[in-house]
């Protein structure tokens, strides 16, 4: 067994790998120099039989990892909707780790209880939802999905006396779920998981933003009766789109059902006075799912399940057994609102970034985000043969190369810029398949990013356009 002094020792070590790494994120290529199957072999030792110390095994990690770590922190990091996992998240996830607390109940972990608590009713200040709301702290938004799902298909069965946590869905009055044609995956993944189906819902048919279309709601909430789960979204995945929840929200509650908002990033729109307004009628719903590690910069895994009946919301998560202790009035349980009674106390990290960004922290970031990607958009529409495909109304912003071209020519046009970026390092962004066509994906989110970053990046997108134009030029000629 370790002495004090060894793990101190291999703390501070660890401590000063990461220190370096972070301090030199801004000038790392943002791509990892090496893929998955020389990572693979890196770390493909034959099984321990006798145990390393603990200095050399950091130091292994650190130098086999090393050249397969994504600059994902970096400023010029655009590929996903993730945030920079900010310094004063990350310190506080190193004493959650130090610490050592599993947060299954508040009696076993008081300090931590009491973090969520006290957060949670930040957070539902902060994004303007109902304070007594229910939150349960999970992985992200993905499983913030599934618990809230969970939650409505409690509650819409409970309504017409099915009690699915006790008879599960066999013999249960079905369920029908509307849901927009362009809804993010993972919301498809959670239906899967609770018995609900990716295939048999109803699917409304989106705009180019890809916002559900209000008559096409209307005619499809109109056309079924029984239960209802109703799924929107805030903050479309490649536009930043937001469904009209002003119009939809009403007539789903008129019609008995339970809505629910994917808002994995898009719900902190709600902060920023600058962009709210696309968000009008999202406090209207009964429960919404988002991600601490996007805009609030937190570091991963950390997700918020938010819903305003809390007794749903309970009834779906509760794990109970005689060693667990019972929630008294007054108490919030944490393992009453997650599937997980074994976890990480992701609320210190949560209260720490609140309270170091503030209210007025959180929306000023959330408003240089959205003007940083009215900034990339602009700088790269002026060049010839480049289109910005979606309405720059959040932080996302989806381009096309070749947009003189035909269609096929534009897809390898567009897909040979993206692994040209990609290659050369001085940003990262991904492709998407958007109506039909190849796009690249850029998203702003990352707490470092600034206007010399965006200036960098926009350059760097329209010399390696430039390329590829050059190529195909030569190419036919």
């Amino acid at each position: 067994m370790a002495d004090s002094e060894d793990f101190a020792s291999v703390w501070r070590a660890a401590a000063e790998h990461a220190i370096a790494y972070r301090q030199s994120i801004a000038t790392l290529p943002h791509r990892p120099d090496a893929g998955y199957s020389e990572l693979r072999a890196a770390f493909d030792d034959p099984t321990p039989q006798v145990g390393d110390d603990m200095a050399s095994v950091i130091s292994h990690l650190v130098e086999r990892a090393g050249p397969g770590l994504h600059a994902k922190t970096g400023p010029r990091f655009f590929g996903w909707v993730i945030g920079g996992s900010h310094p004063a998240g990350v310190a506080a996830d190193w004493l959650t780790s130090a610490w050592g607390q599993n947060c299954g109940n508040h009696h076993a972990a008081p300090a931590a209880a009491a973090a969520e608590e006290i957060s949670a009713r930040w957070m539902l200040d902060i994004l303007g939802l109902p304070g007594t709301c229910s939150v349960g702290f999970v992985t992200g938004a993905t499983v913030a999905n599934f618990v809230c799902l969970a939650a409505a298909r409690s509650e819409v069965l409970r309504r017409v006396g099915w009690n699915v946590e006790a008879n599960g869905l066999f013999g249960a009055p079905p369920i029908r779920v509307l849901i927009a044609d362009d809804a993010h995956t993972t919301v498809f993944l959670a239906l899967q998981m609770l018995g609900l189906g990716h295939d048999r819902v109803v699917r409304i048919p989106t705009d180019n933003q890809g916002r559900q279309s209000v008559c096409d709601f209307a005619k499809a909430l109109d056309a079924g009766s029984g239960p209802t789960i109703v799924i929107t979204q805030a903050g479309h995945l490649n536009t930043g789109g937001f469904d009209p929840h002003a119009e939809i929200v009403p007539l789903a509650k008129a019609a008995g059902a339970w809505v629910h908002v994917d808002g994995a990033f898009g719900l902190w729109a709600r902060c920023s006075p600058d962009v709210a307004s696309q968000a009008n009628g999202v406090d209207l719903a009964d429960s919404w799912a988002t991600d601490g590690h996007k805009w609030l910069q937190l570091p991963y895994d950390c997700g918020f399940a938010i819903v305003r009946d809390g007794a749903a919301h309970r009834r779906a998560m509760t794990a109970a057994a005689s060693y667990l202790p019972v929630e008294t009035e007054g108490e919030r349980d944490p393992s009453h609102l997650t599937p997980e009674l074994s976890r990480r106390a992701r609320g210190f990290a949560t209260w720490v970034m609140i309270r170091h960004l503030g209210r007025d922290g959180i929306a000023a970031m959330v408003s240089r985000h959205c003007a940083l990607a009215r900034r990339f958009a602009a700088q790269l529409g002026t060049e010839p043969g480049i289109a910005i495909v979606n309405d720059v109304t959040l932080n996302q912003v989806i381009v096309r190369f070749g947009a003189d071209l035909a269609a096929a020519d534009g897809d390898t046009a567009t897909d040979a810029v993206i692994k040209l970026l990609q290659a050369g390092g001085t940003l990262f962004a991904g492709g998407a398949r958007w109506r039909g066509q190849w796009v690249m994906r850029l998203s702003v989110i990352g707490w470092s990013t600034t206007e010399a970053d965006i200036d960098i990046s926009a350059n760097a997108v329209i010399a390696a356009w430039r390329q590829v134009r050059g190529r195909n030029c030569r190419d036919t000629a």
